[in-house]
């Protein structure tokens, strides 16, 4: 048994350097919602002296609400608006030596394509246009997924340590009481919870199926440092291997 374990990196929290030798990919901010060319070549050396995967890690623009707020912009906007980004990080990658792996959107639309598939066709279109080999991270059994695997993408399913979830599979809003995981025992045992068996309870105790091929650890998050290495020490421990997906 296998499993990816991703951060989303370079947005200037300052713990970049104490999580990346935990994980096995990083989603790297392209300067729309954090991070600037500078944070990005910094993050990008960081993750290949650890052998970490690199990923982009597109957002809506807006610094102000760290890409955490909605905007409104047609389907053809959004896939510029994410072509733009892939274009300034693979150009800092490619000063560094190295190209991207995956794409994994941030924050409003990341949730947004994972409800809506007009939005969720748009960043596929938007990757294949740019480089048909990149994989798409998506909310498990979300439209993201769909939408990737329909315009003929590979596709890694993705869970959340630190994310509480609905029974439909979608996470809790942030702004609903319970939405962030901050106690290092529950982090863990839902992390194998959905590697091992496939499974995740909900903020209502029902249990639903899912599916983890990438388990994400928000970088942001104040237990992200503890979270990282606990929830790497138990993966290990059971015997799972943890590499970037697709590898």
């Amino acid at each position: 048994m296998k499993i990816d374990l991703n951060c989303d990196m370079g947005e200037g929290i300052g713990n970049d350097a104490a999580i990346m030798p935990f994980i096995s990919s990083a989603n790297i901010a392209c300067g729309y919602h954090a991070g600037s060319k500078e944070e990005m070549g910094k993050t990008i050396q960081l993750a290949l002296q650890y052998h970490v995967s690199i990923g982009a890690h597109p957002s809506f623009p807006g610094k102000e609400n760290f890409g955490r707020t909605e905007m409104k912009f047609s389907a053809s906007e959004i896939l510029d608006i994410v072509l733009s980004q892939l274009e300034i990080i693979s150009h800092m990658a490619a000063s560094c030596g190295t190209k991207l792996h995956h794409v994994k959107p941030h924050g409003a639309l990341y949730n947004l394509s994972a409800r809506d598939s007009s939005t969720a066709e748009a960043i596929a279109s938007a990757v294949k246009q740019f480089d048909p080999g990149l994989i798409i991270y998506g909310l498990s059994g979300s439209h993201s997924i769909h939408q990737a695997k329909m315009a003929g993408l590979k596709t890694a399913s993705e869970v959340f340590a630190d994310r509480s979830y609905q029974e439909d599979g979608a996470l809790t809003s942030r702004s609903q009481p319970g939405a962030l995981i901050e106690d290092t025992e529950a982090a863990v045992t839902r992390s194998l919870q959905m590697i091992k068996e496939k499974r995740v309870t909900t903020v209502t105790g029902k249990t639903i199926s899912i599916l983890a091929e990438t388990i994400c650890i928000h970088g942001d998050g104040k237990m992200a440092e503890t979270f990282v290495r606990q929830i790497h020490e138990a993966i290990v421990g059971e015997g799972i291997q943890i590499q970037p997906f697709g590898v």
